[in-house]
């Protein structure tokens, strides 16, 4: 595992727990890693983390498992840089709020790198700061300690900013609540009936793009029941109707099918579209407990037809 840390090591970086100066700390969108950041640096709009073009910098933000910090602890990870061609400058410890963290300065040619690896209860902090020799005096050693030591997470993205990174706007939620964001792909929506049980089925519908080819109108049909094929948790499925039609002014297939839910046996309806575009498709999904198909499938057609492609 630390040969992967130490290959990344160079373009990655990620910030841990604290909670100094709460007020000023900036996440970029959908990370819940922030920091106080000076006035030349912004959030990149290209990686998750923050950059100042003008000088070259990058600052990336990624969030590892907990459990990661342990295994880079026990690796070689100087070792690793060295086989890079990176030059071991120093190796230091940072204090920070949530305990002790692990510095590591290197360079290579006239890029200047500042790795820090830190545990937190939620996840392993890990961030790489790298600096061109022209920049030096603007982010000294001194500022990037301070900057390293201002970081902060939050305990959770809000719903509103996930949503805002997926490439397709969702106008009409049909009533729907939020269940699930698959960060930069899809949502799942749902309406629980209240009393329900925990794991029974219930009114759900899934939105994400996925890629895929322009498909000439002889191939849609195979490529439809294709992908309706890796839909998961159904069994007992049968397809009860095929068609091409129109979604959003575009080429789209429907298909529907009864099913059962594997953990009750409980008949269950569902549907799916597909939206063809250039180099990628439109996947939705809507599966509801048959009696109360009658009513889920109109919802379903109402979140579907208000769905905006970014």
């Amino acid at each position: 595992m630390m040969q992967l840390f130490a290959r990344w090591a160079p373009a990655l970086v990620l910030m841990l727990a604290g909670s100094a100066h709460a007020d000023s700390v900036v996440y970029p969108p959908g990370s819940r890693i922030g920091l106080v950041i000076p006035p030349s640096l912004h959030a990149s709009a290209s990686f998750p983390g923050f950059e100042d073009s003008d000088n070259k910098v990058a600052l990336l933000l990624t969030a590892l498992p907990a459990e990661a910090y342990a295994a880079f602890g026990k690796s070689d990870t100087i070792e690793g840089l060295k086989k890079l061609g990176a030059i071991l400058d120093k190796r230091d410890t940072l204090a920070l709020p949530s305990g002790k963290a692990t510095l590591i300065i290197t360079h290579q040619d006239n890029l200047h790198t500042w790795m820090l690896v830190a545990p937190t209860p939620t996840l392993t902090a890990m961030l790489t700061m790298r600096v061109p020799d022209s920049a030096k005096d603007i982010y000294s050693d001194q500022v990037i300690r301070r900057l390293f030591a201002s970081l902060a997470i939050r305990p959770e993205v809000p719903i509103e900013e996930q949503l805002a990174l997926l490439p397709f706007r969702v106008g009409d939620m049909a009533g729907f609540k939020v269940r699930a964001v698959l960060p930069g792909r899809g949502v799942v929506l749902t309406d629980p009936p209240p009393g329900s049980e925990a794991d029974s089925p219930e009114p759900h519908i899934f939105v994400g793009v996925m890629p895929g080819e322009a498909a000439e109108a002889g191939d849609r049909d195979d490529i439809a029941r294709q992908i309706f094929r890796t839909i998961p948790g159904l069994v007992d499925v049968r397809i009860t109707g095929a068609e091409q039609i129109r979604i959003g002014g575009q080429q789209g297939h429907e298909i529907m099918a009864s099913a059962k839910d594997p953990a009750h046996g409980t008949d269950i309806s569902l549907v799916q579209w597909l939206r063809f575009g250039g180099g990628a498709y439109l996947h939705i999904v809507g599966v509801a407990p048959t009696p109360g198909w009658p009513q889920a499938y109109p919802r379903f057609r109402a979140v579907r037809d208000g769905i905006d492609v970014r």
